[in-house]
């Protein structure tokens, strides 16, 4: 069985974290600066990081900022990448994630990177990184190659994403 190649997508446009299908993690910082165009950065870096991607999950928008401009258009460009490529996606609301990373829907960044420590020994540069690899985590847990032992309780959270069928070659 073979594990399907999740790319984890941390969508912010000054900071965007990326967990790459092998765990690895980067950050894509922008510039202030250079105004919208930081959104053909984030574009070219996430068409890179789709090379071999079989499905990527991404971080919602918080419920309260479903409106936000700029944000919000930096979800434009990463679906419109992934749908150009037909690689198939998820959208896990921050509640979700952080139920599933510490069993607290409200968890801060804090919480979420000594969860990843404690269960996979893992520090990050930032928490973008960390929440990029956590959203890879639940990808990999629900199509049925956990990388974790997790608690039954924060697993069950993961029924409340819309998770597509995977793309064929993939076995899950």
């Amino acid at each position: 069985m073979t594990a399907p190649r999740i790319l984890g997508l941390d969508l912010s446009i000054t900071a965007t974290g990326l967990c790459l299908p092998d765990g690895s993690t980067e950050t894509i910082a922008t510039q202030q600066k250079t105004g919208d165009a930081r959104l053909k950065v984030i574009e070219l870096a996430i068409i890179q990081a789709t090379h071999d991607v079989d499905f990527a999950v991404i971080e919602d928008l918080p419920t309260h900022a479903k409106s936000a401009g700029v944000t919000g258009m930096v979800h434009g460009v990463a679906r419109l990448v992934l749908l150009r490529f037909g690689i198939p996606y998820s959208v896990v609301t921050p509640a979700t994630l952080k139920a599933y990373a510490t069993g607290k829907g409200n968890a801060d960044k804090t919480a979420m990177a000594i969860a990843a420590l404690k269960r996979a020994g893992r520090e990050f540069g930032d928490d973008n990184q960390c929440d990029a690899w956590w959203l890879r985590a639940v990808g990999l847990d629900w199509y049925g190659h956990a990388e974790l032992d997790m608690p039954k309780a924060q697993r069950d959270r993961l029924s409340k994403v819309d998770w597509p069928p995977l793309s064929t070659g993939v076995t899950a």
